[in-house]
């Protein structure tokens, strides 16, 4: 029996046998119209297959949402995730994408690239997604998709501007001790995809909301959660509270199983059951390695249990853990429920007066500031204080939303990771082996960057050890406690944050710049890398940060004071500034043969907190004395441990340049470097966020060509591609490429397409032609 998805609106059935999996659905659009099919086994071995093809009347509607709220979504862009699938080697002979890509990389170094094939992809920008020949795409899942059957308003759907991606492999845990990274199945996965904010405006008690926010007030109206006429520029207190409960629900974390089917498509298998992770309270997490200033409660206004937090949210993007678990990253926070480092201008200059004035202690107001999102709204239970907010956060997907770390039992459920600290973080990256298990008998290290102008990068060090043979709930309780180290970029020229001081130019892998690690803490006995320019030379970093006066900044009282505000702790030691760290990736398997990190550098444009010898400006002459940094375009830097063995020892490091970003429409030019995916070999992708602003072409995914054998003077080498980035799979209208992740046998390419229509007029995925 084939259940009416169609809403009695059936155009035909048609009947075929196959070999498929019995009592499997599966959705797919074609020619303007949707196709049901069901599987069925026939006899007793389940081995062949009835598909019923129930072609469903309407455009756009299709099987998953109601009538209502199709109608009310129609030609609205919608964030989705898209799966580029290796359909055809085209004669390469390569057995995966990456292999494939690889191929047409060495053909266009060496010009034998077969006449007629456009390789990278064209640089330009369309309404649709567009991938290089031998790629097949498609919409594997969109905002406000139902995950299960259940098409009801409360039932799991899939969430807004998704992001990070993490595929885990059907069978990926049956060897014990191997990590999620490149085991288990390529065809079925269950994946893990972010969901960071709602673009554009908000309703107000004055305001209609904008564009996603309309189309999101648009859907609850559509589903009777809201009555009032959501385009009205009034808006009652009860339904600005409905409306902002609601879209705590659209960010957070989709926790849903995928398919591939024998044509290449992937779907969203609903029967498998599906997971929100969001920022209501029905998504707890506990928070370990710091003492939060305030005790949460519930969105019933009921005190939580000292330690546990209500919600996610500005989850960018991420980590998966060797062992098996997801770090997502909790960024722009401040647009939640305020920014809890209040001492700074957009520009960087310090704000007299907020709490970091020199004299006294650093302190901190935790109200809910109400000019941000959920800040604002009318239920005060809804409210939250800011230091719960901007950790790493780790996941252990599967388990209940509520299912806080130690609820029921050690080392299960969720925890935000307070020994790394507060910051805007992008992801974080694990030190592991070239197999992407941990260091044996090494500290957990982990890398990850501050995602703002100024911002800086920072390493973690458990305070014990890994060793074989521990449980997951102990090698879990690593991260509860370590050290962290900010990137100090020693010799980087402070007005351009992408040259060196010294020579004018950025550092190569032959000139590198050479970089320390500095604890940051009241104990730490490092050097203060200002102490010379403040006239104390032998100030350690403990020192600078208890003294209420040095560098112009109050102290800090304690540990949990500086983790609390690594922004401003960073900078009141003086570690150089950075270009908007954004993701940062280890790479085991580097093309060079040693280990290396890689970091976005995304752009920058504004001005510093900071002189060059790590002096605070003083906000009376900020405006004067303060360099704009020039860079809008971005750069993308690697990094390389003194002691590449045991990164946790490595005090120092060598930083260069691997890419530049551009301004420029040629078909290497490209600029705004933002997630980074390092792939089963070594090779380094990255997605762009901004080319299209910057560049007016489409943000895109590229492989970055760090083949040696592909150099200027390099046997058979004609055109030479070392350094140089291609084009693969572009994005729509002015949708960012983000989350970039490879299925397990490297034969799909998964990226989130965030925010299509964010600024310009689209109506991707569903009205693209």
């Amino acid at each position: 029996m084939v259940p009416d998805l169609c809403n009695g609106k059936i155009l035909g059935r048609a009947l075929r046998i196959r070999e498929r999996r019995p009592g499997e659905w599966r959705m797919k659009r074609k020619t303007g119209h949707w196709e049901q099919r069901h599987f069925q086994a026939l006899g007793t071995t389940g081995v062949l297959i009835a598909v019923v093809f129930v072609a469903c009347q309407g455009d756009g509607e299709g099987p998953d949402r109601t009538p209502a709220t199709a109608k009310a979504l129609g030609g609205r862009p919608l964030s989705s995730v898209v799966g580029f699938t290796f359909a055809d080697d085209l004669g390469t002979g390569a057995a995966d994408l990456g292999r494939y890509v690889r191929a047409r990389v060495d053909q266009v170094a060496r010009g034998t690239l077969p006449k007629g094939v456009a390789f990278p992809l064209p640089n330009t920008s369309t309404e649709s997604v567009q991938a290089i020949a031998g790629l097949s795409p498609n919409v594997v899942v969109s905002w406000l998709d139902p995950l299960t059957f259940d098409r009801s308003p409360t039932a799991p759907r899939f969430g807004t501007n998704n992001d990070y991606i993490a595929f885990f492999g059907d069978r990926w845990s049956d060897v014990p001790g191997d990590p999620p990274q490149w085991h288990g199945s390529g065809t079925s996965a269950w994946m893990w995809v972010n969901h960071e904010s709602i673009p554009n405006e908000a309703p107000t008690s004055t305001t209609a909301p904008t564009g996603q926010h309309l189309t999101l007030a648009k859907d609850l109206a559509a589903e009777n959660v809201l009555t009032n006429d959501v385009t009205s520029n009034r808006w009652a207190p009860a339904d600005l509270a409905t409306y902002l409960r609601e879209a705590k629900r659209q960010v957070g974390g989709s926790w849903f199983h995928v398919v591939q089917d024998p044509e290449g498509t992937w779907h969203v298998d609903r029967g498998a059951g599906a997971i929100r992770y969001d920022a209501t309270s029905k998504t707890l997490a506990r928070l370990t390695g710091i003492t939060p200033l305030e005790v949460d409660h519930d969105d019933e206004g009921h005190a939580l249990p000292p330690g546990v937090v209500s919600g996610i949210m500005a989850d960018c993007s991420g980590g998966q853990t060797p062992w098996g678990t997801v770090i997502t990253a909790e960024e722009n926070v401040q647009d939640f429920h305020g920014d809890m480092e209040v001492f700074w201008t957009s520009e960087q200059k310090l704000v007299r007066g907020a709490g970091a004035d020199p004299g006294g202690p650093i302190t901190f107001d935790t109200t809910p500031s109400p000019a941000s999102l959920f800040g604002m709204s009318p239920d005060v239970k809804s409210r939250h204080a800011k230091d719960l907010y901007g950790y790493l956060v780790e996941i252990d997907p599967g388990k209940a939303p509520g299912e806080y770390d130690g609820k029921n039992a050690a080392g299960v459920g969720h925890k935000k990771l307070g020994a790394v600290g507060r910051a805007r973080w992008e992801n974080t990256s694990f030190v592991v082996d070239a197999d992407w298990k941990l260091l044996p008998n090494e500290p957990i290290v982990l890398y990850a960057g501050d995602d703002r102008r100024s911002g800086r990068m920072y390493k973690f060090v458990s305070k014990h050890v890994y060793e074989p043979g521990m449980t997951r709930a102990e090698t879990r309780a690593l991260l509860d406690e370590g050290k962290v180290y900010a990137a100090h970029f020693a010799g980087l020229d402070n007005t351009t944050g992408v040259t060196m001081l010294a020579t004018g130019e950025a550092p190569t892998e032959a000139q590198p710049g050479i970089g320390q690690w500095i604890e940051l803490g009241t104990a730490s006995t490092a050097i203060a890398p200002n102490a010379a320019a403040l006239g104390e030379p032998g100030k350690t970093v403990g020192e600078a940060l208890a003294d209420t006066d040095y560098n112009g900044l109050g102290g800090f009282a304690s540990d949990d004071d500086v983790r609390r505000a690594l922004f401003t702790a960073s900078t009141k030691v003086g570690i150089m500034e950075l270009n908007r760290p954004e993701d940062v990736e280890y790479n085991p398997r580097d093309p060079s043969g040693t280990p290396r990190i890689y970091v976005s550098f995304t752009n920058h444009g504004h001005k510093t907190q900071l002189d060059q010898a790590g002096k605070l400006i003083d906000p009376a002459v900020h405006e004067q004395a303060s360099v704009k940094r020039p860079d809008m375009v971005g750069n993308m830097f690697a990094l390389q441990e003194a002691n590449a063995k045991r990164p946790g020892a490595s005090t120092t490091f060598v930083f260069f340049r691997v890419w530049a970003g551009t301004n420029a429409t040629g078909p290497y030019d490209a600029s705004n470097p933002d997630n980074i995916l390092i792939d089963h070999e070594g090779g380094v992708w990255f997605g762009t966020d901004g080319n299209f602003a910057t560049n007016q072409r489409a943000d895109a995914v590229y492989f970055l060509d760090l083949d040696r054998a592909h150099a200027a003077g390099a046997p058979g080498v004609v055109s030479p591609t070392f350094g140089k980035a291609f084009r693969i799979v572009a994005m729509p209208s002015d949708a960012e490429a983000t989350g970039p992740a490879l299925a397990a046998d490297m034969r799909t390419l998964f990226v989130s397409v965030q925010h299509p229509g964010e600024h310009v007029q689209s109506v991707w995925p569903h009205g693209a032609r």
